[in-house]
């Protein structure tokens, strides 16, 4: 009998799996395909803190902290790039001062750039931007190998993997669907925007986005990863579909280009919704009108009412411990989010407070 089984193999149930077996406990990992398949494989990689709320600035902060003091010791690629937020006009530029002040209210650095130092900063961009906000220590990094990473770690610290499709989850329990039955203490479900297959009255939605890679460039056209103010508002809004510029430079010579949201969509690439992506990345960095775009995908993100992941404990079934629901923070907020989950299993005190993430804010325990 395992002391705590992990469902999903992505980066949030790597990071739970590596945090979980690190403190000395029996850990299996339960995939039903190959690790890092499903939403961090289809992720842009971005390690940022987030400013929509107290909240969700406190996990990604902390986070991305975590990042930083692992980053010496990995393997892998992960680069300090800063995020450049990009105002488009006066009307936004008025408020950066607000948004700068509201980082550092929370120990985050923030720096505010006016239109000369946005042009040094980053002299491909758009004629006529106001200027925008730099976050120094936000950085990048390759999910799939950051999965394998964490996987690794917890490998070497006895975790077991078993490639298998759940049928049920019940109390101090879990059922494949080949019939056998798994008996365990805690089962922590990490499976995504797939949770909702096991358990269907859970709080989430699928939100489907789109990405897009060119070709390898001769020369780095950009240093930043580039968002636009307006991201939040994209991120966060109504049903329907809409586009953001969000761009990020990969070490391979690359550039990567985002990002769309809609709800209720089917997996397969959309062109009017890409052109309406690429025609916006366009209009912030106009010298991508001539790169060769090489790939184009898809991927769904688990979001919740709110905009906050569910972590912590079901009240309804014994055992199960939710870390779903981070929709486009999954990655950013993975490390977080296994400590958390560490908190709720072995009582080891985390350095943020749980309750904002606790699922029972969100449904009652059925």
């Amino acid at each position: 009998m395992m002391d705590v089984l992990v469902i999903g193999a992505g980066i949030v149930g790597a990071a739970c799996a590596q945090e979980l077996a690190s403190a000395g406990l029996s850990v299996g990992i339960v995939e039903k395909s190959e690790p890092a398949f499903g939403a961090t494989a289809a992720g842009m990689g971005h390690i940022l803190v987030l400013d929509d709320s107290e909240a969700q600035i406190r996990l990604t902060a902390y986070s991305r902290d975590l990042w930083h003091g692992l980053a010496p010791s990995y393997r892998t690629e992960f680069r300090t790039t800063g995020t450049l937020w990009v105002a488009a006009n006066e009307q936004e530029m008025g408020a950066i001062e607000g948004r700068r002040d509201f980082y550092r209210k929370y120990g985050v650095d923030a720096e505010v750039v006016g239109q000369d130092q946005l042009y040094q900063l980053e002299p491909a961009l758009a004629p006529g931007l106001a200027g925008g906000m730099r976050i120094p220590s936000d950085a990048v990094l390759y999910p799939p190998t950051a999965t394998t990473e964490l996987l690794d770690r917890a490998f070497r610290s006895g975790a077991t993997y078993l490639r298998s499709e759940i049928k049920s989850i019940g109390a101090h329990l879990v059922e494949l669907v080949n019939g056998e039955t798994m008996e365990t203490t805690h089962v922590v479900l990490a499976a995504g925007a797939d949770a909702t297959k096991l358990f269907p009255s859970l709080p989430i939605r699928k939100r489907k986005g789109h990405l897009a890679i060119t070709d390898r460039l001769p020369r780095p056209l950009i240093r930043h990863q580039l968002i636009e103010t307006g991201y939040l508002q994209s991120a966060h809004g109504s049903d329907d579909a809409s586009v953001a510029f969000n761009l990020q430079p990969r070490s391979t010579g690359q550039l990567l280009i985002g990002s769309s949201r809609q709800f209720e969509s089917s997996r397969e690439v959309e062109l009017p919704i890409v052109e309406r992506m690429l025609a916006q990345a366009v209009s912030y960095v106009p010298a991508l009108r001539d790169c060769l775009i090489t790939r184009i995908w898809t991927g769904f993100r688990a979001a919740t009412p709110d905009g906050l992941p569910l972590i912590g404990p079901h009240s309804g079934i014994p055992g199960l411990i939710l870390a779903t629901g981070h929709e486009g923070l999954g990655i950013s907020t993975s490390l977080a989010t296994a400590k958390l989950v560490r908190q709720h299993i072995t009582g080891t005190k985390a350095e943020i407070d749980p309750a904002p993430y606790l699922p029972d804010r969100l449904f009652p325990a059925t």
